[in-house]
């Protein structure tokens, strides 16, 4: 992959234009709606952060979850988890060789192919046969774009039972409002979907006899479960209480 620079009047113009798979200011949101929807395992895009100018996000789907990772320039070079890259054709070439990635949840992710910003579309749209107002006395203000929050996380954590307290290690995963843990990483049927339109809170706690522990309030239950670190627990808790505060928004 051939990627020049180009510099006017002792600027950069943005050397990014001329990567194919860079989508400016494509959201969180929207990158990963469209890798879940469009893309495979392996798959990634580059984007702009909201952590600032020169700050960036490689978005990769994992299985059924996308994971975003930090990506910075600075005097033109590129600095990707602990390596730092003289030019952007350095940085290109690197994930062109499709390099292992391992997240803080120990999974291990393979780059393998970049998402195009352009896809060639089909020229076809259907023709409306019948068009009427299904509600009257609505207007514009009526219109309040909705979307799930995807936000999605997967990883090991350890869960107290229910009847009998003791400590057991349950892959689980988060996918818009539900909660899933399954035996193992490689099984396909869930033991139990947790669904957070249910839950009333997140927290940490400090009632049990281990660490990095949080709860998650149910009127019939509360879960506790356990990360690797404290960072992670925090990483958890972080995103479901984003969940929560889109459920009491209405999303």
């Amino acid at each position: 992959m051939s990627v020049s620079s180009t510099r006017s009047s002792g600027e950069d113009i943005d050397e990014l234009e001329s990567v194919s798979w860079y989508h400016y200011d494509l959201s969180r949101h929207a990158a990963e709606a469209l890798l879940l929807s469009n893309g495979v395992d392996g798959n990634f895009l580059l984007r702009n952060s909201n952590k600032g100018p020169d700050c960036f996000a490689l978005s990769v789907r994992a299985k059924d979850s996308v994971k975003h990772f930090h990506v910075r320039r600075q005097f033109g070079k590129y600095s990707f988890g602990f390596n730092e890259f003289p030019s952007l054709q350095d940085f290109c070439s690197h994930l062109a060789n499709q390099p292992l990635l391992g997240s803080e949840t120990g999974n291990l992710i393979v780059l393998r192919f970049p998402y195009p910003r352009q896809v060639e579309e089909p020229s076809i749209y259907e023709t409306v046969c019948v068009h009427t107002a299904m509600q009257t006395g609505r207007h514009e203000n009526d219109l309040v774009p909705n979307a799930p929050a995807l936000g999605t996380k997967e990883g090991y954590l350890v869960k107290q039972g229910a009847i009998i307290k003791n400590w057991k290690q349950r892959w689980f995963t988060l996918n818009r409002y539900e909660l899933k843990y399954f035996k193992d990483k490689m099984f396909v049927e869930p033991i139990r979907t947790l669904y957070l339109t249910e839950c009333s809170a997140v927290q940490f706690d400090y009632s049990q006899e281990r660490v990095n522990c949080f709860c998650l309030v149910f009127p019939e239950r509360t879960f506790y479960l356990c990360a690797k670190s404290g960072a992670e627990a925090d990483e958890w808790i972080k995103i479901l209480r984003w969940k929560l505060s889109q459920i009491k928004k209405g999303r």
